[in-house]
């Protein structure tokens, strides 16, 4: 086969990748909300249609929705109206979400909410669907066509002509229409399209719907020549977001042109891994290609990205400052060594996996709550770390605690590298890059087997000190104490010297480079120098808690599983639940994790909650984004001087400040409020 007939070939995936990505740039430009649900929103729509064409049940990928019968397999048209109406009212309910009680939310918040839909609906489809692809009955003639000299599948044409005329259709309506023209203008200026007599809320809506819609049209037509699967579908927003990025959020052609380029160039990859000897151990080399595009587009248009919205943003989470006291991290580290020494079996290891979690929670901390860098690859540091310290201790046979160190500080110089793209991006943009990078990582580096082991894993030696030791599997089962001792005492270091940097000048500095770059510059702070130390070291954390992790996952058998796209999403929810901008919240956060205390506990007392811990994780993300954006902790510190004072004073009048609902004075500092004194 020639290169010509494989990048035709690729045309299959790009046609869904420029799908999607119109369908995220449509979204974006009515709303403003940049959606990484979109491919499992696309995938659901799949699924509605392909029950409908094998069974003909109506099973709606909603937990406790019942299982309609509607009697024989359907058609492709029955099946499509279906499906594609279930896509309408999915795009109108996000429409509310978004619209509504995040319409001015932080842009961390809106973040959250899009990847607890995207884990809502992921969950939900495995556990309604199962976990293994299903086949879909093709929608167009497969036959074989001659191009060229290359013999190609006709559904790759008709899909490419599809996309191109849904782009171009598109673009004639942005240009040439009233709606269009309404939904630029409101892009730009939503107070100017209202006197106007549009309604910024209704064109959202049109576009969310219009936009949804879209990507399960596609989906339906591509999903017979791709795998149908709860995890592939989802990821399908990656390379797109890569083509909306590469198009500005602004044109639909350069969009679609860009998704089916990195389709065709996939696919071209491919061809050239079988012909050259030296790229066959490049494993994952095809799914790195969105990554490299995402990197290239931010160098040529990073500073030209738009950000709509930015001026109605709300401030950022609070990060309050803590007394310089060590009473308080004695306390819980004394409780912690209680705890670890009064539990036993699945509960002293779910304690030691909410620490090492808390750790990882401590460096979305740094960098998401001190400076406002939203990163969804802190697993990738994590994985990093633990791969690295099997090659300095295994590899080359260096001793503990040596070891643990010179890995961590690896991480560390991968979070130097990735913060250098941050200097071009922030918000939403970077959540891309990071996003592209964790998936990019995760394919072409720990699915290497040169590095990672493969499938088997790497083995990574257990750590001993002075001849004592903290390996965790106790002899005779069990698990050792000394390893829950050694994991408290780096939590608690780690935690002092968070608490400790958000006091000094950098935490001052780095908070007032979140509350705005550009006064944080005038005012002589290097915003450049922040944003590569908040990147560093909390890549140097993550790598830190994933040599830990690597000590504690079955006796040091490092498996690349741990480290993916979706545990690093699953990091973020536990952190931004807990409280991203705390200590305390990364405590929290551990706690929440999934592998937890809170999940043992759940999973032992509640029966059947490990199947549906995805989907309380997703729907509780979302609540929390909407009702407690400054999480569980944010909201016990803001009501410490309340309640303090409630206890100190008398019953208050009705005509007293706090009957009256004030806010205490204290919670009004600049510096609780993300600023600077």
């Amino acid at each position: 086969m020639t290169y010509v007939q494989f990048a035709i070939l690729g045309l299959g995936a790009g046609a869904i990748y420029a799908a999607v990505a119109l369908g995220v740039l449509l979204v974006h430009r009515g709303s403003g909300v940049v959606n990484f649900a979109y491919g499992a929103m696309a995938m659901s729509v799949v699924y509605v249609y392909a029950i409908l064409r094998s069974d003909g049940n109506l099973n709606v990928p909603i937990v406790g929705a019942p299982v309609m019968h509607l009697g024989a397999p359907l058609g492709f048209w029955p099946a499509t109206l279906i499906a594609l109406a279930y896509a309408a009212v999915l795009g109108f309910l996000c429409h509310l979400l978004m619209s509504g009680p995040l319409r001015n939310a932080t842009t961390l918040a809106r973040v959250i909410a899009t990847v607890g839909i995207m884990t809502y609906l992921q969950a939900t489809a495995a556990l309604r669907y199962g976990t293994l692809s299903t086949s879909v009955p093709a929608a167009i003639p497969q036959a074989i066509i001659e191009i060229s000299g290359a013999r190609v599948p006709r559904d790759r044409i008709i899909l490419t002509a599809v996309v191109i005329g849904i782009a171009l259709a598109l673009a004639a309506l942005f240009k040439l229409t009233r709606v269009g023209l309404a939904i630029r203008g409101a892009a730009e200026n939503e107070h100017a399209a209202a006197y106007l007599g549009w309604s910024p809320v209704r064109l959202s809506a049109l576009t969310w719907v219009g936009g949804t819609v879209l990507a399960g049209v596609i989906a339906i037509l591509v999903a017979p020549i791709t795998s149908l699967d709860p995890t592939i579908f989802t990821l399908f927003v990656i390379p797109a977001l890569g083509a909306a990025l590469l198009a500005r959020f602004r044109s639909f052609v350069v969009c679609v042109a860009a998704g089916l380029g990195i389709g065709m160039l996939q696919s071209v990859v491919t061809k050239l891994s079988v012909d050259f000897g030296f790229m066959r151990n490049l494993t994952g080399l095809r799914e790195g290609v969105p990554f490299i595009v995402i990197v290239i587009a931010l160098v040529a248009v990073g500073a030209s990205l738009p950000g709509r919205g930015a001026m109605a943003e709300k401030r950022p989470p609070p990060a309050p400052s803590t007394v310089a006291t060590f009473k308080i991290p004695a306390i819980v580290s004394a409780l912690g060594l209680v705890a670890i020494i009064a539990t036993s079996g699945g509960w002293r290891y779910a304690l030691m996996t909410s620490m090492v979690t808390a750790l990882l929670c401590l460096s979305l901390v740094v960098l998401t709550g001190f400076v406002g860098q939203i990163s969804l690859a802190q697993m990738t540091f994590a994985g990093m770390g633990g791969f690295m310290l099997s090659k300095f201790a295994e590899g080359m046979g260096i001793p503990f605690p040596i070891a643990p160190l010179l890995a961590a500080l690896a991480a560390a110089a991968v979070g130097f590298v990735v913060a250098l793209p941050a200097l071009r991006v922030r918000g939403v943009h970077l959540a891309i890059v990071t996003l592209a990078l964790a998936q990019g990582v995760e394919e072409f580096v720990f699915k290497n087997p040169h590095f990672s082991g493969g499938f088997s894993g790497t083995h990574v030696p257990a750590p001993k000190l002075f001849g004592l030791d903290l390996s965790v599997n106790a002899k005779g089962g069990g698990f050792r104490i000394a390893f829950g001792v050694m994991v408290l005492i780096v939590l608690t270091l780690v935690a002092v010297a968070v608490i400790n940097l958000r006091r000094s000048d950098t935490g001052r500095a780095m908070l007032a480079v979140r509350a705005n770059e550009r006064a944080a510059a005038a005012a002589g702070i290097s915003v450049v120098g922040i944003k590569i130390t908040a990147f560093t070291l909390s890549a140097f954390i993550a790598g830190l808690a994933g040599t830990l992790l690597a000590y504690q996952q079955s006796g040091g058998n490092l498996s690349f599983e741990s480290f993916g796209v979706f545990a690093s999403l699953a990091l973020l929810t536990s952190a931004f639940i807990g409280g991203i901008t705390t200590v305390s919240g990364g405590i929290i956060g551990g706690v929440l994790a999934s592998g937890g205390l809170l999940s043992f506990a759940a999973t032992k007392w509640i029966t059947g909650y490990s199947r549906y811990e995805l989907i309380v994780g997703g729907l509780g993300l979302i609540v929390v984004a909407i009702r407690q954006p400054i999480g569980v902790a944010g909201e016990i510190i803001m009501n410490l001087p309340k309640n303090r004072r409630a206890r100190r004073a008398e019953p208050p009048r009705r005509t007293s400040a706090s009957a009256a609902g004030a806010r205490p004075a204290v919670l009004q500092t600049p510096e609780l409020q993300g600023g600077v004194k």
